[in-house]
Order: C-alpha cells, then sequence, then structure tokens
C-alpha cells in the first residue's frame, strides 16, 4: 500500500488502475469512481475494520473491456504494471505507471470513432493572440494554427477535440470564451516557452530548423504545438515515430464558419440523431476517407482553382465508371491503414493488424498504377505521391504467417525466417519423440518392460517403476516420490532435457 500511494501521489487527479497478481485494483476514493463506472463489486480490504480502504478489480485480461467505460465517464486512467517477473523479485515487486490514457491520447480501438479524428488541442494565450495546435495520435496528423478569439472558436467548434489543455491561469477566460462542454486539462505555466516548445519540435522531428514545415513564423501556435509534445511525454507514451510533419492551417486558404453557420447548415450530427449533409453525402468506403471527408466540410477552399481540380476530377471519375470502381475495391480492401501504420511505433500492434498493413500496401500499389495511368492530372499527382513501401511489404509477407491458425497458436514468424527460431521450434515440437526413445533406451537397459515417461507439475518429468520392478532401478536415478503400487523417479539426463525443452518454449515465444 506504501508503493500504490507513493505512484498515487503522482498522478493524484486520475484513476490508478494498480496490478496486483493477475487483477488491477484501485483503492479508496479510486474504487468508489470505478465500482460506480462499471458496475463491479466494492469492498474493504481488512475484513472491515474502521480504518480499512475501499476495494474494487477486475482481471487484468478485461483491461480492455474496463478501461474504455472509464475514459468515456471522462476520467485520466493511469495504468500500473508490475515491471517485473513476481518469481524473481526481492521484496516487493518493482511497479510503474506504463501509460496514462485520456480522452485525447486514446488509442485502443473501442475508444475511437472510425469515421472521425479523435484530436488533442492545446491552446496559449498570448494577449489577444492565440497559438492552437491539434494533434491526433491515432493517425499521426499534427496541426497549427493562430489568430484571434473568434477564429481559435471556430477551429475548436470544427475539429471538435476529444481533450483540451491550456494554461492553468487561463481556465476562466477559457470557459467564459469557449464554454464548458470540452474535456479540459490544465498545464504549469512554464511548459509554454517558446524556447521550450521550439527546443521540444525540433528534438522530435530531427531538424535544425522548423523552416521546412512552413510554422516558422507561427509563435503562439508552435508553443501550443510544443506543450502537446511535453502532454505526451507526461502522460507515459514515448513511441511517437509517426508524427512525422506538421501543418499550418492557413486562415487564407478556407472559408470559415463559426459555430452558429455550422448548426444552422445542418452539417454534423446533433445529440438528437437527425439527418445531416454529412450523413447525405458519405458514401465513402474506408474509415480513412471518411475522416477526410468530415474535415474538408469543416475547412471548405476558399481557391477556385483548388476548387475547381477536385470539381474536375469527381466529373472524370464519373464518366469513368470502370476505373471509379476498381479505386473504390482497392481502397475498400486496403482498410485503415492510416490507424493501423500509427499503431506500429506506438507498439500497439498485432500480427493480424500487421498482415492488413501488408494487404494495405498491395493495394496501394494497385491505386498507384491506375491513378498514374489515367487522364487526370489531380489523380496523377496523387498516384505520384503515393509509396507502397515495396520492401516493407515483401519483409511482411515473407516473416509473418498468414495462416490463422498458426497465429492462433502463436507461431507468429514463418519458418525458414531465423535458424536458431527453427531449431528451437524443432526441439518443442520433437520433444514426444525424443521421450519416447529415451524411454524405450531406459527399459532395454534396466529390463524394467513396463517403464513409462510422465510429467506432473510438482517435479517436471518423471520415471515411474512399478513395485514389482524396483530392485532393477540404477543407483544413478533420484527416487522422488512412493505410491502405493510404484515409484517415481527422475534422472539427470531426463532432467536436463526438461529444462531445455521448457527454456526453448520460453524462447520461441519471446
Amino acid at each position: 500500500m506504501q508503493q500504490h500511494n507513493a505512484i498515487k501521489a503522482r498522478y493524484p487527479d486520475a484513476i490508478l488502475l494498480f496490478r496486483v497478481g493477475d487483477f488491477y485494483e484501485t483503492f479508496g476514493q479510486d474504487a468508489i469512481t470505478t465500482s460506480s463506472v462499471l458496475g463491479i463489486t466494492l469492498t474493504k480490504r481488512n475484513n472491515g475494520n474502521p480504518a480499512a480502504s475501499e476495494l474494487a478489480g477486475f482481471p487484468h485480461h478485461a483491461l480492455d473491456t474496463y478501461l474504455h467505460k472509464l475514459v468515456k465517464a471522462g476520467y485520466r486512467v493511469a495504468i500500473c504494471d508490475q515491471l517485473e517477473d513476481p518469481k524473481l523479485a526481492k521484496g516487493i515487486v518493482k511497479r510503474g505507471v506504463t501509460e496514462l490514457v485520456t480522452p485525447g491520447v486514446a488509442t485502443s480501438d473501442k475508444l475511437l470513432e472510425h469515421n472521425s479524428n479523435n484530436f488533442l488541442a492545446a491552446l496559449h494565450f498570448e494577449n489577444e493572440r492565440i497559438g492552437i495546435a491539434f494533434l491526433d495520435i491515432s493517425t499521426g496528423e499534427f496541426f497549427i494554427a493562430e489568430g484571434d478569439k473568434e477564429y481559435a472558436d471556430k477551429l475548436l467548434q470544427s475539429l471538435k477535440p476529444a481533450e483540451v489543455i491550456f494554461q492553468r491561469s487561463q481556465q476562466k477566460y477559457f470557459k467564459e470564451n469557449f464554454g464548458s462542454k470540452f474535456f479540459t486539462y490544465t498545464l504549469e505555466e512554464w511548459i509554454f516557452a517558446e524556447a521550450y516548445a521550439t527546443e521540444s519540435l525540433l528534438k522530435h522531428f530531427g531538424t535544425h530548423s522548423l523552416k521546412g514545415f512552413g510554422i516558422e513564423g507561427v509563435k503562439t501556435g508552435i508553443i501550443a504545438a510544443g506543450a502537446i509534445l511535453h502532454y505526451l511525454k507526461d502522460t507515459e507514451h514515448p513511441n511517437l515515430g509517426h508524427i512525422t510533419s506538421i501543418q499550418r492551417i492557413d486562415r487564407e486558404e478556407h472559408l470559415w464558419m463559426d459555430r452558429f453557420t455550422i448548426r444552422n447548415l445542418e452539417l454534423f450530427g446533433g445529440a438528437d440523431g437527425s439527418n445531416t449533409l454529412l450523413k447525405v453525402l458519405d458514401n465513402t468506403v474506408s474509415a480513412m476517407g471518411a475522416r477526410l471527408l468530415k474535415r474538408w466540410m469543416v475547412l471548405p477552399l476558399n481557391s477556385i482553382a483548388k476548387i475547381n481540380e477536385r470539381l474536375h476530377t469527381v466529373e472524370y471519375l464519373i464518366k469513368e465508371v470502370d476505373q471509379r470502381n476498381k479505386i473504390s475495391q482497392y481502397i475498400k480492401q486496403a482498410g485503415d491503414v492510416e490507424r493501423l501504420v500509427s499503431k506500429v511505433p506506438l507498439k500497439k500492434v498485432n500480427p493480424r493488424e500487421v498482415l492488413q498493413i501488408a494487404k494495405g500496401l498491395q493495394q496501394t500499389e494497385l491505386i498507384k498504377s491506375l491513378c498514374e495511368n489515367s487522364a487526370n492530372d489531380y489523380l496523377k499527382r496523387l498516384g505520384d505521391s503515393l509509396n507502397p513501401c515495396k520492401y516493407i511489404l515483401d519483409k511482411i509477407l515473407k516473416e509473418i504467417n498468414e495462416n490463422p491458425q498458426l497465429l492462433h497458436q502463436r507461431l507468429v514468424i514463418a519458418a525458414g525466417v531465423n535458424d536458431e527460431l527453427d531449431a528451437l521450434r524443432k526441439i518443442s515440437s520433437g520433444g514426444k519423440d525424443y521421450l519416447i526413445e529415451l524411454q524405450q533406451k531406459e527399459a532395454l537397459a534396466t529390463g524394467i518392460s513396463s517403464l513409462k515417461i510422465s510429467f506432473n507439475n510438482v517435479f517436471g518429468y518423471y520415471l515411474e517403476v512399478t513395485h514389482a520392478h524396483k530392485t532393477k532401478v540404477p543407483d544413478t536415478w533420484i527416487r522422488k516420490q512412493t505410491l502405493v503400487n510404484a515409484e517415481r523417479y527422475i534422472t539427470p539426463e531426463l532432467k536436463e532435457y526438461e529444462e531445455k525443452l521448457l527454456g526453448q518454449k520460453i524462447r520461441c515465444y519471446k
């Protein structure tokens, strides 16, 4: 409990899921909240002692089932795991928070809407200027902008972030100007410093300046973007290799609509689930397309040349039915590559999802070829910008088993990829043959015709000899157990093989 209290002190405003054996436990007020939100039993430690702490928990394998419910209810959740094997630990098992989940940094499929971005927004207030940044950690999309409070309000209402962070001193100002419907979290003032923000961005992108991103002069926006990177570090999200770029939302490029215009035009659905323009228009065949269409609707183009370019492409695809159908089919089969790829650096991707990425890359190659050979300039440019990542595609298909049954057996890596792994698997799968050979060899050497080799969880593999033959047992055998009708022994050779066999299985799965 001292360990729990010390960790909880570092995350006072989050529900702490504390791993104890096969369970995630919560204590005190966290337990009361968790029990209420999840509908699980609330108990007390120390058998009803008046000073006892409330307790509520659930099995660790049910984390995905319960985590999204807590976050959707508006709570920040700190996941505290065991950082070492309890069997090898001396004293208390070392524990630490491995992830802090909040609405704006959610990556679980159960927490995300497939057809909407899940933006974390940061605002930096400096006199009349407001810098604003948006990041979707599930796709790697990163945007910044700056303007007055009306402009910031338009962006917040249009992109609807799942969470907004800003300076602690600006709570009253934010509520007065942007309302109380957003999930918000405040940070210390020192985080919103230009030098610190610039250094954070340069370090993350590995560049000497921000000029290449076209954001160098957007001072307050840069500070907001830096605050987002700091927040990700604070919430235990160090694996951000998929965030490779940052874009400026240019006020002059888009037609800006305030919250009343968006509502009156019935662009998006309200709480009543009524019909909307987005519902009418959204016949996209992928989650990626649905998210892009929604963003295009809230950020309409101002440039007549770019508008006509899109319209000409639509007209072209209406006429070229065969090409349109093929592109639609390929995009549909690709799946949500954008979010799947982002799971790789986040270290949350599973083998089936990696195979789906490969399938997406195969479709990308087909789409690229179709677009490059079309008669439409816009499609040609799109095709030219696509990268099917041939090396990665070939590597996935060569090294990962496509057979679902093999994946279920945890045989993720294909045979022939690694000689050592193949050898370990051979030992693991051939264990039964070896034991039969050993049994026959020992039976022949000792003359014990009824000899058999078995296994139990207490002392592993053993040789069983009936009392009628126990006088034939060699001195080198070590007796382990006496039964009514037989005795059980182990031998150095059998013990050595057992250690080798169990060790190979562990290494195979690692």
